[in-house]
């Protein structure tokens, strides 16, 4: 994620617009739940209302692992009233009684595999708790679907109140929560599945989502537009837009893109909007010079309307504010993040600097192999402006809490620990620590250690104390050779 608002000279221009985090997803989300587990307390044969992370100890579920979620919902705009009915095949990880989804929008009903489930769910609630008509055996599969509908603009969680809609427009945007408020799903990283996405609305609006457009089946007064990616995501990077946009669309080196910007724009914001939306392919082969092949089979971007205050990396399809047709290190930072936060998904949300110290870095070598100043001055400049009283460097890079995830030190001293890296083991062998992080941990998880003991097993190097410094020590490190600063 990127967010805009308050800037540090020193920081590239995405990540100066991060350090205000004044998202709904950053500063609404009140201080870290501390070290409870998210065990929640329930019955035996009870899946946990929880997947496990200190962070926000409802995310997710236990007991269920998600393939596939088939989301059927109709929006109307005058109301901001979502229905709908989403599908999720899921298989028993242990032996069930019952088990949770994460869903903010009222319920109608709940079948599983065709019978009719109980459920319990209040208002407002993150849980939806359903106890099928017979206990589901470990390593079983199922069809879960889940009826319902509701204003999703009511509802809040985590303190954050992340449904983003006008008269004219929804999309469906945040992180690290957003499923919740218009699709029932086993909502954290860990929980990866494919995501098939129908939405109706009225004839002539426009729908956008995630991967390829499947199909438009267009009715008397509604149009039903399909979409699906062929790789699975984690919950949050999934989203659609709705409203009235334009639609770009080619092939750059064998590879399918999608652009679309909001009509609602002015027409210079949109015709600006759209040029920097249609450096993406060439953006995306910039990246795969250092990082190899992209990790998905379609690529793209969409501006919204909206004001969202931020852009996010959603899988294969980032969304924008309108912030201009220069503003090429946004686009550089949310598709680094297709590598980085999407294919290679955060193990925990402590672990998010894997997403946003990479994806800002991206943008420092973006910078050096286009004309601009070096990494390495990146660096430098960034630390020798940084009083060691700042606050800064009093954030945990590897475990910020809750409250700071999207602190601006995430990204910058994120970036910074990458190149004090690539200083301290030559850029050979620090280019060869990224394409093994890739290669190894391709479609799947990453912890902070992860990265740690692929960079100490490649370069050949004890780099504990490096990482020490650079991630868990909330002061300024010394301007050592060590460290990657001399």
């Amino acid at each position: 994620m990127t967010t805009r608002a308050v800037s540090h000279p020193l920081l590239s221009a995405a990540v100066c617009a991060s350090l205000a985090v004044a998202l709904t997803s950053a500063t609404a989300m009140g201080p870290a739940t501390g070290t409870a587990t998210a065990e929640v307390a329930v019955a035996a044969g009870d899946g946990a209302a929880g997947i496990g992370d200190v962070y926000w100890p409802l995310d997710g579920n236990g007991g269920i692992d998600v393939a596939r979620y088939e989301i059927a919902n109709r929006y109307d705009f005058d109301s901001k009233r979502l229905a709908g009915r989403t599908a999720v095949v899921l298989t028993a990880t242990t032996d069930l009684t019952s088990f949770s989804l994460d869903f903010l929008l009222d319920v109608d009903k709940v079948t599983v595999d065709g019978a009719r489930a109980g459920f319990t769910k209040s208002d407002g609630d993150h849980e939806l708790r359903i106890t099928p008509s017979a206990p589901l055996a470990a390593g079983s599969r199922h069809t879960v679907v889940v009826t319902y509908a509701d204003k999703p603009g009511k509802h809040a969680y985590a303190g954050e109140r992340n449904w983003l809609a006008d008269s004219h427009e929804v999309v469906t945007m945040n992180e690290p929560h957003m499923a919740p408020w218009w699709f029932p799903a086993n909502d954290h990283p860990l929980d990866k599945a494919v995501v098939d996405v129908r939405v109706t609305v009225p004839n002539g609006r426009e729908v956008i989502s995630n991967g390829k457009l499947r199909g438009r089946k267009v009715g008397t007064s509604a149009t039903t537009w399909h979409w699906r990616a062929d790789e699975p995501m984690a919950p949050y990077l999934a989203f659609f837009a709705a409203g009235d946009f334009d639609i770009a669309r080619g092939k750059h080196r064998g590879l399918p893109w999608l652009v679309a910007v909001s009509q609602r724009l002015g027409g210079n914001d949109r015709e600006a909007s759209m040029r920097l939306m249609k450096r993406t392919p060439d953006v995306i082969a910039g990246l795969e010079k250092d990082l190899g092949d992209y990790p998905f089979s379609v690529v793209g971007g969409l501006t919204t309307s909206l004001d969202p205050g931020f852009a996010l990396e959603n899988q294969t399809r980032p969304t924008y504010p309108a912030v201009g047709g220069t503003y090429t290190s946004l686009v550089v930072h949310e598709l680094a993040h297709q590598w980085f936060g999407d294919d290679i998904a955060v193990q925990q949300w402590r672990d998010i600097w894997l997403n946003e110290g990479f994806a800002s870095f991206m943008e420092w070598r973006w910078n050096e192999t286009h004309g601009k100043r070096t990494a390495k001055a990146t660096l430098t400049s960034y630390y020798d402006s940084m009083a060691a009283q700042s606050e800064f460097w009093k954030v945990t890079v590897a475990d910020p809490g809750a409250d700071k995830v999207f602190d601006g030190a995430v990204y910058g001293r994120g970036a910074m620990t990458l190149q004090a890296l690539r200083n301290r083991v030559g850029d050979a062998v620090f280019w060869q620590v990224l394409r093994t992080w890739i290669d190894e941990q391709r479609g799947g998880n990453g912890a902070s250690e992860e990265f740690e003991e692929v960079a100490a097993r490649v370069s050949g190097q004890d780099l504990g104390a490096f990482f020490t410094a650079w991630l868990r020590t909330p002061s300024k490190p010394a301007a050592t050779a060590d460290n990657g600063l001399a």
